[in-house]
């Protein structure tokens, strides 16, 4: 797999004003677009990650094997049918999920479903509310670095000057000085939770702006590379051109983009098997055996968990992938709780707001004013639904993480204190990616050195800049280009984001290391 490096001009520094995405892969040329008759290859899982993959693979050609372990696909993403007390029947899902604006790739694929994206609406601010400050609006700010810094500073009451007093230049330097090498080297090996206390920042601005983000990774501060951290700011924030702001789908996800991706990947001659758990993958002759499929090339886009325990009982990886399979962690469960009440909340509240400062509570979203078949079902009853997600949930089981997250949103929205739950439904689960301190280099690549074998996913090391569906996405397509490659295909195209900081490569970097002189600073 040939990818340009992050040094390189389509992953340059972070250019002021700059709004277009650069291409950090170029596609191949038209006549390299198809492959050999006969190349064959399963993707194993049927989440964003895997999708991708057999989107690209399939549209070249390649027949195509999707297998996917639940009745329905998505991963994370996913989606499928809940019946209400009522006999209602809604699509329920692993929760709510912001897709940003400058998630080219992820959106480059669907809308292979959806040229127009036409599902997709804004979803308007980015409120951080919490019991003991005022609500801050992450949101409707400018959409090009550095404006959109300069105008969080002068609008927001945390970075005022007695809350950023006491602040450590170095430390913030970092945030605007991202190379993915150097800041590797630099805080790979220090937690979350310690690079925010060496910011120095008030406790206001540690809640309000950093501690609501850093948990959005379904991990908590303590187990967070601050690498990781400071990588994701930069992509999210910093780098993105695209602005903070991003939309949702009006539908559930069940119905806009798995069940028309699965037909898009049907009428290209894939094959999509779900309800098909892989047990472990077997070497036979120069082919891969999953199951009773057999093929040159596997794509495995599972999520850790079930990554590590496929390796674990195969036979035919090299000990190097085994090794960074068996080392995968998982990140603390997560729990989602969907609300069905007897009445509206008040209509001030936002679509979606992250909560700062509660021991389980750190979203809620208000389906009814989001997607059509909730909005219906609140028209009907007079009622509303909310979900409330915890991203590391510190609880012993649902029951009680969903117990926690209403009391704690009763405190923050008073009303909810006083509706009635019509229904309720929680999940319970942990298959989000931990990135702990010390774990970079540990993670499989997309490529490895066990021939005819990619990995892709939202935990994966890739090359370029990115972040949770993205970096799923993004995976996934470089893992299709990786076959593609073998096989004398051209690649397809991946735009993104500037790979460094608006700071990159300046001495003041040389501040880094958490006070500590840093190496002397060099292009990755």
């Amino acid at each position: 797999m040939t990818v340009p490096s992050a040094s390189s001009r389509p992953g340059g520094r972070a250019s002021p004003f700059r709004r277009r995405p650069r291409v950090l892969v170029p596609a191949g040329p038209p006549e390299a677009r198809t492959v050999p008759p006969g190349t064959r290859a399963v993707v194993v899982g049927g989440g964003v990650a895997g999708i991708s993959a057999a989107v690209v693979l399939a549209e070249r050609g390649v027949a195509v094997t999707l297998l996917e372990a639940a009745d329905t696909l998505g991963g994370r993403l996913g989606s499928w049918p809940h019946t209400l007390p009522d006999g209602t029947v809604q699509n329920v899902e692993h929760g709510f999920h912001a897709f940003f604006r400058h998630y080219h790739t992820w959106r480059a694929i669907l809308r292979r479903a959806d040229p127009l994206l036409g599902f997709l609406r804004p979803v308007e601010g980015y409120p951080v509310v919490s019991r003991r400050w005022p609500a801050e609006d992450l949101g409707n700010l400018p959409k090009a670095p550095p404006l959109n810094l300069l105008a969080l500073f002068a609008r927001s009451p945390s970075l005022r000057l007695r809350e950023i007093a006491g602040a450590d230049a170095g430390a913030g330097f970092a945030l605007l000085a991202h190379e993915p090498r150097l800041t590797r080297e630099l805080f790979d090996d220090v937690s979350a939770a310690e690079f925010l206390k060496r910011l120095g920042v008030s406790e206001r601005a540690r809640q309000m702006l950093f501690q609501a983000f850093a948990r959005s990774f379904f991990c908590a501060e303590e187990e967070l590379s601050a690498a990781e951290l400071v990588a994701m700011f930069h992509y999210y924030f910093l780098g993105n051109p695209e602005g903070i702001g991003f939309d949702s789908p009006s539908e559930d996800h069940l119905t806009c983009i798995w069940e028309p991706l699965a037909a898009y990947l049907r009428m290209r001659g894939a094959r999509v098997r779900t309800g098909v758990r892989a047990a472990a993958l077997e070497r036979v002759g120069d082919r891969w055996r999953v199951g009773d499929v057999e093929a040159e090339h596997v794509v495995l886009a599972l999520d850790p968990g079930g990554l590590r325990a496929l390796a674990g009982a195969s036979t035919g990886l090299s000990p190097r992938l085994a090794g960074q399979c068996a080392s995968l962690r998982v990140a603390p469960p997560f729990a989602v709780t969907r609300l069905w009440l007897d009445r509206d909340v008040r209509p001030e509240r936002a679509v979606f707001s992250a909560v700062s400062g509660e021991p389980t509570l750190d979203s809620v979203a208000v389906y009814s004013r989001l997607e059509r078949p909730s909005a219906e079902w609140a028209a009907r009853t007079g009622g509303s639904v909310l979900e409330l997600h915890s991203y590391a949930s510190r609880a012993p089981d649902g029951a009680t993480a969903g117990r926690r997250m209403r009391t704690e949103l009763a405190a923050l929205w008073p009303e909810v204190a006083e509706a009635g739950v019509v229904h309720e439904y929680t999940q319970f689960g942990a298959s989000a990616p931990a990135f702990p301190p010390g774990g970079a280099g540990t993670r499989p690549g997309v490529r490895t050195d066990t021939p005819g074998v990619r990995v892709a996913g939202d935990f994966v090391e890739v090359p370029f800049a990115s972040g949770l569906m993205e970096r799923a996405a993004m995976s996934g397509v470089l893992a299709a280009n990786d076959v593609l490659a073998a096989v004398g295909a051209g690649a397809e195209q991946i735009e993104g984001i500037p790979q460094r900081g608006l700071l990159a490569g300046l001495p003041v970097h040389r501040l880094g290391r958490l006070g500590r002189p840093a190496p002397a600073t060099r292009r990755p």
